[in-house]
């Protein structure tokens, strides 16, 4: 089942540590199927520049310097499950994180009478990942993503997707912080892969090859999870 034949809305969750590849994939799968990928990032930024319910709560609240809660989020996230563009289906990358917002995102979905297609989870091993992050930047204009040493552009500083020549790094894609955000992965995200697996919905893939083979796996599932 392709973009041309999917009929029916898709919910996915990429799971897996910080450099694991889920942005990467994420948008292979978009151009794919004809899904939208939803990052908790960029949906606070868009709800609050559109100046929603929601995105005005949520701007509040940063504007305090405190951390947005679960309930703004999930609100935020319905009104963007709710635009039309997202009739075929969508794929959520850095939501949820604990346990507690799986079971958030269970009665959001379950508003609507969805559920969970499948989580994916992207196992890797933890000592590459320092490799991965540090290495790794992105276009500033169209959002690709790059990496010194796995996925350089054909030509240095331009972007194969758009021709920018905005390229940025996150200032936190540094060895230095790797193992803290790990940590944290490992005490907050990773219980999210018994709870998926209870619901028999985990699906689990070796993240650790090509980019190619890995987005062949992938696609694989959201076929099966979706037919």
């Amino acid at each position: 089942m392709d973009a041309a034949t999917m009929t029916k809305p898709a919910v996915l969750i990429l799971l897996g540590p910080p450099g694991a590849g889920k942005g990467t994939q994420a948008r292979m799968l978009e151009e794919k199927f004809g899904l939208v990928q939803l990052s908790t990032g960029d949906l606070l930024r868009a709800a609050v520049a559109a100046s929603t319910e929601a995105g005005k709560a949520a701007k509040a609240v940063m504007e305090a310097g405190k951390l947005v809660s679960d309930e703004i989020v999930v609100n935020i996230l319905r009104d963007r499950l709710a635009q039309p563009d997202c009739a075929r289906g969508v794929i959520l990358d850095g939501f949820p994180r604990t346990t507690v917002q799986a079971g958030a995102l269970d009665a959001l979905l379950a508003e609507s009478g969805q559920g969970i297609n499948a989580a994916i989870n992207l196992e890797v091993d933890d000592a590459a990942m320092v490799t991965r992050i540090s290495g790794r930047f992105t276009c500033g204009d169209c959002g690709e993503g790059y990496h010194d040493t796995f996925k350089a552009p054909v030509v240095a500083g331009t972007c194969d997707k758009c021709g920018s020549t905005n390229m940025k790094r996150r200032a936190d894609d540094n060895a230095e912080t790797v193992a803290s955000r790990l940590v944290a992965y490992h005490e907050q995200t990773a219980p999210l892969i018994a709870y998926y697996k209870a619901r028999d919905v985990l699906k689990s893939i070796d993240a650790m090859g090509d980019i190619d083979t890995i987005a062949a796996d992938l696609a694989a599932i959201v076929k099966q999870a979706t037919a």
